[in-house]
Formats: structure tokens, sequence, C-alpha cells
């Protein structure tokens, strides 16, 4: 019994023994942890054959600061915008012909398009006078019958362009009339008006064109639009003038209103506005072009670009023209040759003119052709079919 105590102590000895050593095992252990942490694990090959360079700590990769890009504005496309290709500005010749353009809106647009069609003409001068809302019905907003011969005095016009009547669509009133648009009595005194305007011109013996309404948007106005046109073409055609149709320039193969169709060189481009009424550039040239064409018939060289060339009568070469006048006389001028003048080569007849000589033998022609006969080939040719003749021996 005297040993328990001193079994107790060895015991507790034992056992602070025993959790001092285990405090220094975990304190080792919490070192080599630390320090595996600050060292780079050992791959096998690297344990096999060891490394090169010294093991050092790792060290944080420096982050890279994102420096903000300037942002530079795109480079710029140059639009280059296409010119119209104007014609060149022709001075017209002191004497050139005047082209009376008048009327309404329509009138304006088409006196446009004939000074583009006239540019380069110098001896046409093309002279608009429209009034936009202007008509024959509205007489008492403008009177045309009453304007008219005052432009004819001033201006001495070769030939008077008249396009009117897209603002007529109205009542009539004035001179005792007070009619409804579309009614006979209307349409009676509307032929009536028609024909004294067109008188005031082919009175002068001054060449009359009277231009026709196109069809317009509304289905109303193209019907009304056709029995406008039959009136002017029966009443500008009686007293001497001439009616220009332009109806199948603004309508598809179908007769139906087109707001894009052909212009003058065969292109498709937009030829009416988005009102169904007014007309476009091109619409404008459109309706000049169909002017354009009887125009020159009537007015023939003189409106031709090449009227200065053609008037050569009193002009010299550009060589001669600083000649004294001296050196001017002894210059020998040669008179053209005319084609029906056989003098000039010392004949009497144009080549042709003297009957062929008779021949006094018949031709192998003449003698197959009259008498079926047919002169033998010569000797050798290929269609020489004779035998040879058989020679005798001496």
């Amino acid at each position: 019994m005297k040993n328990r105590p001193a079994r107790a102590s060895i015991i507790a000895a034992k056992a602070i023994l025993t959790s001092l050593l285990a405090a220094c095992l975990a304190f080792v252990f919490l070192l080599t942890a630390a320090e595996a942490q600050e060292r780079p694990r050992k791959t096998l090959l690297d344990m096999l054959f060891g490394r090169s360079e010294p093991d050092l700590p790792e060290q944080p990769a420096p982050r890279r600061t994102m420096r903000p890009r300037k942002r530079t504005a795109p480079p710029q496309r140059q639009v280059v915008v296409a010119q119209p290709d104007t014609p060149p500005e022709i001075q017209k010749l002191p004497d050139a012909k005047t082209i009376l353009v008048v009327g309404d809106f329509l009138a304006g647009g088409l006196g446009d398009g004939l000074g583009s069609a006239f540019s380069t003409s110098p001896g046409v001068v093309v002279q608009t006078r429209s009034t936009v809302a202007s008509g024959l019905v509205r007489q008492d907003y403008y009177n045309w019958p009453q304007q008219l011969p005052t432009m004819m005095d001033q201006l001495k016009p070769a030939m008077v362009v008249v396009m009117i009547g897209a603002n007529d669509r109205q009542q009539m009133t004035g001179d005792g009339l007070n009619e409804k648009f579309g009614t006979d009595p209307w349409y009676l005194a509307y032929e009536e008006r028609v024909q004294q305007f067109g008188k005031l011109v082919t009175s002068r013996h001054i060449p009359l064109l009277w231009v026709g309404l196109p069809p317009f948007g509304s289905s109303q106005m193209t019907a009304d639009a056709v029995k406008l046109n039959q009136v002017y073409q029966s009443q500008v055609e009686s007293i001497g003038g001439e009616f220009i149709d332009i109806w199948d320039g603004f309508t598809d193969e179908n007769g139906e209103f087109i707001i894009t169709g052909s212009d003058i060189n065969g292109q498709q481009v937009r030829l009416r506005t988005s009102d169904g009424v007014n007309l476009t550039a091109a619409g404008k040239r459109k309706v000049a072009f169909y002017v354009e064409k009887p125009t020159r018939r009537l007015l023939g060289d003189q409106a031709s670009p090449d009227i200065i060339r053609l008037d050569t009568g009193n002009q010299l070469p550009a060589e001669q023209v600083n000649l004294p006048p001296s050196e001017l006389e002894k210059i020998t001028r040669t008179q053209p040759v005319s084609l029906s003048d056989p003098n000039l080569d010392g004949g009497a007849q144009l080549l042709g003119g003297a009957p062929a000589r008779a021949s006094v033998t018949e031709s192998p022609r003449d003698l197959l052709v009259k008498k079926g006969q047919m002169a033998p080939a010569p000797t050798g040719r290929v269609d020489d079919y004779r035998l040879p003749t058989a020679t005798t021996a001496p």
C-alpha cells in the first residue's frame, strides 16, 4: 500500500510528458505546414533531377492596370455628290426666235423643260409667262384673253405654246354665266372660251401648240382631264392650231396613272410628286420632249445648235481674220463643185447619162440566153469532155 502514491506520481508525470510531446509535435507540424505553404510544391521531376534554380518564394503577379483606350473617331468617308450634267451656257443670238409659253402651274414646268431642251440652241429663246392658279374659268382672278395680246406685242414670239386647264374644274362665272362644272352648258361655254383664246394667236398667223393635260393621281381628276383634252383638241384644230397629246407618256401599258416611269433617256425615274398632280424635274423635261419635236419642225434650222456654223456667208477662217486687206485680195477662193453641174470636169453629161455602145458581135451570154448556144470549153479545162482525137502513125 506504500507504493500507491509513487505510482500515481509516475503516471501523472508520464501524462504531463505525453501532453508536452504532443504539443511539440503539433507546433512542429504547424511550422512545417506554414513553410510548405510558402514554398512551391516539388513535382516528381524535381524530386528525381533536382531544380536548377534555388527555391524562391513565389512573388505575386503584378496586376495589369488597364489604361483607357483613346477612342479615335472613325475615318470620315468622303461623299462625292454627283453633279448633274449641265450643258454649257450658250449665248443667244440677237435675232433668236422667241417661244412664248403661257398657262398655269403645268405651263411653268413646261417652260423649264423647254428651256433645258433649247439651252444649246443659240437661235431660240424660251419665255415663260405662267400664273400658278390661273385658268380659263375664273377670269375675275386672271384674265388670260386680256393679258395674252399684251405679251405677244411685247415679246414678238415666233410661236406660242399653251398648257392650261388643270385649275378649271370649278364653277364658271362671269359674262352672265353661273354654271356648275361638268354640265352641258358648262362645256359649251368652255369650248367657246378655248376657241377665242386660241384665235388670239392664230389670227396673228403665229403657230399655236396646245399641250393636253396628263393623267392625275385622282381617278375623278383623270376622268375630267380626258373630257377637257377632247375639248382642247377639237377646238384648237378647228382654228388651225396643233394639239400635243402627252397622255401615254404618264401612264402604264394599261392606261393607268403612274408616278414612276421612263424619262427621255429610257431610265426609270420619278415623274410625278407625291400629291399626284405636280411634275418632277424629269416629268417637266418629258412634257417638253413631246413639244420639242413639232417646235423644231416649225423653227427649222433656227433651232439647230449649229446655227452659227450653218450661217457662213460673211465669216472667214480663223487664220484669215487678222490679215490686211491687201493680203485678203491675193487669196484665191475656189467655188464649190455642184453635183448637178458636169461642165467643171470637161464633160457634157453625168456619168451613166450616155447610152451604152451597141456591140457588133453577140457575147457568150447573149448566145446562151437568146439562142441556147454555148461555146465549147477550151481544151484541157475541167469541163472539156471531148475525147482526144487519135493520131495516125506515119
